[in-house]
């Protein structure tokens, strides 16, 4: 079978540990061990250097392979991150083959295809991008709890404002968090269009609002009052790194 890459690594990464094979010659090669702490992954790369490796790949498993290829990324270390269950399902493996060996067997005939691994700005975006959606949702979460206690108190509040969460109706479950239970009182911090609907407010917010329900809702809405600041945090960020990545773009 044709060789094409005389010198090549196949790396099986685990939680803390992973396992190099690199083949230095058609029938030559050598498995070493490794943590996964930064030194070790920086003493791989110096071993990949030493023997002018010309392509090293990994499996993409869990997020083991990320800190890995990061750091070959920014040492300049060809790469390829492959599909385990492509590596898996190529015939020909002998039981007792380590998995590094297997690899590394599969990257030097190419018989396995790379991954696609966006550039380390578009990797960065997309993470900052999940974890925003994750803290959007958990905000959501937290205004059906706040819901949840409102309606334990009979406070109608959600039936007469769609969205509790605009400035009427966190003005309005700050007044009650900080003792105040008068409908008429309560209604009168309405803002704009909800102004509009005072008299069914002051029906809605025909509560019995006891201690333990506003110490619920003091944590709540401090609780939603964080996760708003993080999103726009975060947003800033986005922002930041798109302009970041566009700048790139007018002078790379």
């Amino acid at each position: 079978m044709e060789v094409l890459y005389k010198r090549c690594c196949g790396i099986d990464i685990h939680k803390n540990m992973m396992v190099a094979c690199i083949f230095t010659s058609v029938r030559k090669k050598e498995i070493r061990q490794f943590s996964t702490i930064t030194e070790d992954i920086l003493q791989l790369v110096s071993w990949l250097k030493e023997t002018d490796c010309e392509m090293a790949a990994m499996e993409s498993t869990g997020s083991y392979w990320k800190p890995v290829y990061n750091i070959f990324e920014e040492e300049q270390i060809p790469i390829m991150v492959v599909n385990a269950q492509h590596i898996k399902g190529v015939p020909g493996r002998k039981t007792d083959v380590k998995d590094a060996e297997w690899i590394a067997d599969l990257v030097r005939h190419g018989l396995v295809k790379a991954s696609y691994i966006p550039n380390r700005d578009q990797r960065e975006l997309r993470e900052i991008t999940r974890y925003r959606q994750e803290v959007i949702e958990e905000r959501a979460r937290e205004l059906n709890r706040i819901q949840a206690v409102l309606e334990g108190c009979n406070v109608k509040l959600s039936s007469v404002i769609t969205d509790i969460s605009g400035k009427s109706g966190m003005t309005i479950l700050k007044a009650i968090v900080s003792g105040e239970t008068d409908p008429v009182v309560l209604s009168e911090l309405a803002e704009g269009r909800a102004r509009d609907k005072i008299p069914e407010m002051q029906k809605s917010l025909q509560g019995r609002i006891s201690e333990h329900q506003q110490k619920m809702l003091k944590h709540q809405l401090g609780h939603i009052e964080s996760l708003t600041a993080l999103i726009m945090d975060l947003d800033a960020d986005i922002k930041k790194n798109r302009i970041h990545k566009l700048g790139n773009r007018s002078f790379g």
